[in-house]
C-alpha cells in the first residue's frame, strides 16, 4: 500500500478561508472603488515574464529573489560540466527563460511600450494580481502575495503625484486606519551623494538608507562605510538622516546641503511644488517629508512614497515612486510615469489586528430556510428566491434531517438567521424566523418574511 502523504503547501504561501476571502475581497473592492474614481482603467499581464523582461530591472539584490521557471522539456540536456561549476546564477540564466512577476510595475512597462498604439497617454490604469519573491518568510513577509497598483504613465505633472497622495488618503479613510503618508525625492538623493563626493555610489548609498528603520542609523554608516564612503562624505549625510522639524524646516535643510548639485535643486524644487499642492487638497491622514527615505528600486527618479500604520506594528504598507525611463528598455524612451502599489495582505494583517472589517462586509450566509421534508421545502423555495432579488444572502439546507442539526449547521456558519415551516406554518402562510444571536423568535407571514429580514 501506498504512504500517504501528508498534505502541505511551500513556506511563504498561504490558503484562505471563506472568512478571510471575504475579508480579502472587502479589501480589493475598496480599493478598486477608489481607483474607479479617480479615472484608472484595469488590465492583467501573465504571472510570468520573460527574464529578460524582469532582470536588471529591481537591482542586484531584487534580481537574487526572482523566482525562476525552468524551461519545458529536457532543460538540462545542453548543460556541461563547465556549466556546473559557474554557480546557480548562471546555470538558471541557461535553463530558465521565463520567471514570475517580482511586481507588477515592470510588466506594466512592458505592456505600454508593446501596446503603444492601442491606448491614449497619459495612461492611468490600475492592477490588482499576485506577485512573487523567493524572499525569507516572516511576520508580514510573504513569497506570494498580491498588490494593488495604481500607476499613470506619459506625464511628467506633479498633480499625478498629488492625486496617488489623495487615492492613499480616501482608502485608508474608507478603512478606518491612520497612515502616516512619507513623502522624499530620488533627485535630492541623487543630489545627496554629489555632495557626499560619491556620485557614482547613489545605489549604494540608497540601498543603505531604505534599511535605516530596520537596522538604526549606527548600522547604515557601517555599511556605506564598508562601500567606500568616507567619514567625511558619511558627516555630510548623517544631519540630513537624524533631522526633525517641520515641512518648511525641513526643506530648507535640504535646500542648503544639496545647493551646490543641479539634480538635488530640482529634487528640492519638486518637493517643494507637490507639499504646495497637497496644502490645497485637504488631505486628512498624516503627510510628512522624510528625507531619510529612499526606497531601494534603481528605476526610482522623482518622487517616492511610502506609507505606514499609525496604530499597528507591520511594516510599510503602501509604497511608490515617480520613474522617468522604465519604458525605454523596451525601446520607449523618455516616457515618465508614477505610481503607487498597496500591500493587501499587510493591509489585511492591519485590518485584522485592529479589528476594522466591516461585518456587513465579511458576513456570508444570513439566512438558513430549514429542510423539514419535500413539502416544506417546496413551501419555501419561492421564499428562498425572493430573499435572493432582494439581496439577501440565503441557502435551503440540503438534507431533510433534525432540527437540531441544521441549528449547528448555521451557528458553525455564523447564520444570523434559521427559518423554520412545517406542515402548520405551510397551511397558516406563516414562517417561524428565529434571530440564533439573540435567541428571539417571531411569526410573520410568508409576504412579510422578507422585509423583516430586510430591517
Amino acid at each position: 500500500m501506498a504512504q500517504v502523504q501528508k498534505p502541505s503547501i511551500p513556506k511563504g504561501t498561504r490558503d484562505f478561508s471563506p472568512e478571510q476571502m471575504a475579508g480579502r475581497n472587502y479589501i480589493f473592492d475598496t480599493i478598486k472603488s477608489v481607483f474607479k474614481q479617480f479615472g484608472y482603467k484595469p488590465i492583467e499581464t501573465p504571472s510570468m515574464e520573460n527574464l529578460s523582461t524582469l532582470l536588471g530591472k529591481y537591482g542586484e539584490e531584487g534580481d537574487k529573489l526572482l523566482f525562476k521557471v525552468l524551461n519545458s522539456g529536457e532543460a538540462f540536456s545542453g548543460i556541461s560540466a563547465d556549466d556546473l561549476q559557474k554557480g546557480s546564477n548562471a546555470l538558471s540564466l541557461k535553463v530558465c527563460e521565463k520567471g514570475l512577476r517580482y511586481d507588477l510595475t515592470v510588466p506594466f512597462a512592458r505592456y505600454v511600450v508593446q501596446h503603444r498604439n492601442e491606448i491614449t497617454f497619459p495612461f492611468k490604469r490600475y492592477q490588482i494580481q499576485p506577485v512573487w519573491r523567493a524572499d525569507r518568510p516572516q511576520k508580514g513577509r510573504y513569497r506570494e502575495f498580491y498588490q494593488c497598483d495604481v500607476d499613470v504613465i506619459g506625464s511628467k505633472s506633479l498633480l499625478n503625484e498629488l492625486e496617488l497622495v489623495q487615492i492613499v488618503d480616501k482608502v485608508f479613510g474608507k478603512f478606518g486606519i491612520n497612515v502616516c503618508i512619507k513623502i522624499n525625492n530620488r533627485k535630492i538623493l541623487a543630489g545627496l551623494a554629489e555632495v557626499m563626493g560619491f556620485p557614482e555610489k547613489l545605489v549604494e548609498i540608497t540601498i543603505a538608507m531604505d534599511k535605516i528603520d530596520k537596522i538604526g542609523l549606527d548600522a547604515v554608516k557601517e555599511e556605506m562605510l564598508s562601500e567606500g564612503v568616507d567619514e567625511k562624505g558619511f558627516s555630510i549625510l548623517e544631519p540630513v538622516l537624524s533631522f526633525i522639524g517641520t515641512t518648511r524646516e525641513k526643506i530648507a535643510l535640504i535646500s542648503d546641503v544639496v545647493s551646490s548639485s543641479e539634480t538635488g535643486r530640482k529634487g528640492v524644487e519638486e518637493l517643494q511644488t507637490l507639499f504646495n499642492y497637497i496644502a490645497e487638497a485637504n488631505i486628512s491622514q498624516k503627510v510628512e517629508i522624510d528625507l531619510s527615505l529612499a526606497r531601494g528600486l534603481n528605476y526610482y527618479t522623482g518622487a517616492i512614497f511610502e506609507v505606514k500604520a499609525l496604530d499597528f506594528a507591520i511594516g510599510s504598507i503602501c509604497g511608490g515612486g515617480r520613474y522617468d525611463n522604465l519604458t525605454g528598455i523596451f525601446g520607449l524612451p523618455d516616457v515618465s510615469g508614477v505610481g503607487i502599489s498597496f500591500g493587501a495582505d499587510r493591509i489585511y494583517d492591519v485590518l485584522t489586528g485592529l479589528d476594522k472589517f466591516p461585518q456587513e462586509a465579511i458576513g456570508g450566509t444570513r439566512v438558513l430556510l430549514s429542510n423539514m421534508d419535500e413539502a416544506s421545502v417546496a413551501y419555501l423555495l419561492p421564499l428562498a428566491g425572493k430573499l435572493r432579488e432582494n439581496n439577501i444572502n440565503c441557502e435551503v439546507y440540503p438534507d431533510s434531517s433534525k432540527l437540531k442539526k441544521q441549528f449547528e449547521y448555521a451557528e458553525k456558519n455564523n447564520i444570523p438567521f434559521f427559518i423554520i415551516a412545517g406542515e402548520s406554518e405551510a397551511q397558516a402562510g406563516t414562517v417561524n424566523i428565529k434571530n440564533l444571536e439573540t435567541g428571539e423568535q417571531s411569526t410573520v407571514s410568508i409576504a412579510e418574511a422578507v422585509a423583516f429580514l430586510d430591517r
